[in-house]
């Protein structure tokens, strides 16, 4: 019977570990390669850009293309190599990263997925294509120096877009 809570994927980036992490924990470059706009706050006290999250920081995120923001909390953020975040109503999202001759494995892990026959679509679904695709659009990031999604437009222009 399938598992319908959980899934996990792995994409390998020919970058450290530590530049990779930056692109996951920080505000200024997770701008780049994933969100329109991202604001982390210990506290009342908001991150500057370049910071590192850490544990308990909550955040908003601002989705490309789409009028809506996400808020949510860092789970666990240890400043090296591994990062948790809730995902909405899609459950916690898992980040380890992992050198592999001077490149670096990054396994995404989503779990705590509602099972009901919606989330089944909507969120095991929808959600395990989205990162396939966010996955390929960090290592064209770091890699290539592009990105693969859209920006700019408006969320009626986007529509059945594969790269928004």
């Amino acid at each position: 019977m399938k598992n319908w809570n959980t899934f996990s994927m792995r994409i390998v980036i020919d970058h450290a570990v530590k530049t990779v992490y930056e692109c996951w924990a920080t505000q200024d470059q997770i701008e780049k390669w994933f969100l329109e706009e991202a604001s982390y706050y210990q506290g009342s006290e908001k991150r500057k850009p370049e910071e590192l999250v850490q544990k308990g920081d909550r955040f908003n995120w601002k989705w490309n293309n789409w009028n809506f923001t996400e808020k949510g909390e860092v789970l666990e953020a240890n400043g090296k190599d591994f990062i948790s975040f809730t995902f909405g109503s899609g459950g916690k999202v898992n980040v380890k990263l992992t050198e592999i001759n001077g490149m670096t494995e990054v396994t995404l892990t989503q779990s705590d997925i509602p099972n009901d026959e919606k989330s089944k679509m909507e969120i095991y679904v929808g959600c395990s294509t989205g990162w396939t695709f966010w996955l390929t659009n960090l290592k064209a990031f770091l890699e290539h120096g592009i990105t693969l999604h859209a920006t700019g437009l408006k969320q009626e222009e986007t529509k059945d877009l594969v790269n928004s």
